[in-house]
């Protein structure tokens, strides 16, 4: 007797099976993008092994049978690399609790956010040169495409203490290259950031503002008309899920997305400022910079002077320098060890800072601390490290003087504008 189920039958059953996995794969890289921190490279190279469903499961796993996860991955890298991702569960399992992929999705379309995830159609490929350090989803608002948008950008960076010299020239590049349909990518902040929005707003293609904390609170407050215009035709994004703080550590990990448009253009950099970091990245990614001479007696230039001098980048002075450097992207250019640059900025997902913390941990666990100080459990949780990786942290604050502990809470000892 047969079983009356004949070949369409079983194609049916095919792609529901693949329907469910994809679907089951794009609930787990939802998730997390909740519970590891931008360019966690543990996460990474794990989802990269077994997929982000069974990554998530093993992670889930581990507490119950350690023995048995390590032996899950024996297969697939050496002891050492094996090691590391179990040691980093212990940063992700707090987070497990408020990762729920469904609540993420309730949540983002109740305030008209989309999520896109790696491998859907609007994933911008330009993001996947990233490598290990490729975000798992992107949460956005706005009425563009981020595929179409990214795909054809060009990035716009510099000092949020601008100069009208800068935000001027800033605004002529930026406008420039709008209308000669190149997508405006820059950071929404203060300054040449927002000089750049301004006036790609005024040209003929849309711009797009990438966020380093979650896009349902618009930062900075005082942009939130501007960041509105934005999201008219084009968009507003970040890596990190609704509710997640802007830290400073976020903010440089977020450099690396706008470094991944053809080019990057930086108008304004003191010798150490942070848009040097976007830099940084688009070195690394064999993206070509250019920089705008300034002054020779304007610090606010010093950095783009050095970067000139230096031969990291290319000086432009117009809109057609930059939309001629967005061409076909060159080869790759490695940063000598002890070059100035990788001296002052860093590099991987942490890029640089103007404040001076001995490890990224320590940077990532000064953010967390709130207003009214913190205990090490909420720091831990606040900052995607484990307790034991922020207790290591929160001690080198208070050697340094950046933290103090008193009657089981952590406090900032501020010493200078962040």
């Amino acid at each position: 007797m047969g079983t009356g189920r004949g070949v369409g039958d079983e194609r049916d059953v095919d792609e529901a099976l693949g329907e469910g996995r994809a679907e089951a794969e794009r609930s787990a890289l939802i998730t997390w993008s909740a519970i590891a921190e931008p360019g966690d490279e543990a996460a990474s190279w794990l989802v990269d092994t077994l997929g982000a469903a069974e990554s998530l499961a093993w992670v889930h796993g581990v507490r119950a049978d350690p023995v048995g996860a390590t032996l899950r991955l024996a297969s697939f890298a050496l002891p050492a690399t094996i090691d590391k991702a179990v040691a980093a569960t212990e940063r992700w399992r707090p987070r497990l609790a408020e990762g729920d992929a469904d609540e993420a999705l309730r949540r983002a379309a109740a305030t008209g956010i989309r999520i896109v995830t790696r491998g859907e159609s609007e994933w911008p490929e330009c993001l996947d040169d990233l490598g290990p350090h490729a975000p798992f989803a992107l949460w956005v608002r706005g009425e563009g495409r981020l595929d179409a948008l990214l795909a054809r950008s060009v990035a716009v960076v510099g000092s949020r203490a601008s100069t009208s010299y800068g935000e001027h020239v800033a605004a002529d590049i930026a406008g420039g290259a709008s209308d000669a349909g190149w997508c405006v990518v820059s950071g929404g902040a203060y300054g040449i950031d927002a000089a750049a929005h301004r006036a790609a707003l005024t040209g003929i293609t849309p711009t797009v503002a990438v966020m380093a904390g979650g896009v349902d609170r618009l930062y900075p407050a005082g942009h939130a008309d501007l960041l509105s215009s934005v999201m008219d035709g084009g968009a507003v994004f970040s890596e990190v899920p609704v509710g997640f703080a802007p830290h400073r550590s976020r903010f440089l990990a977020r450099n690396r997305l706008i470094a991944a448009a053809a080019a990057t253009c930086v108008v304004e950099a003191a010798a150490r400022s942070g848009a040097l970091s976007t830099v940084n990245h688009a070195l690394r990614l064999g993206r070509p910079v250019g920089a705008v001479p300034g002054p020779v007696t304007s610090a606010s230039s010093a950095g783009c002077h050095a970067l000139i001098r230096d031969g990291a980048a290319v000086l432009v002075t117009g809109a057609r320098d930059l939309v001629e450097l967005a061409g076909p992207i060159g080869a790759d250019t490695d940063l000598e060890e002890g070059s100035w640059l990788s001296e002052g900025f860093g590099g991987g997902a942490s890029g640089g800072t103007r404040d001076d913390f001995g490890e990224p941990d320590q940077r990532a666990a000064f953010d967390a601390i709130a207003s009214r100080g913190s205990r090490v459990e909420a720091v831990a949780k606040g900052s995607g490290l484990s307790v034991r990786e922020a207790m290591a942290a929160l001690s080198g604050l208070e050697i340094a003087g950046r933290a103090r502990h008193v009657e089981g809470v952590w406090r900032r000892v501020v010493s200078g504008s962040l």
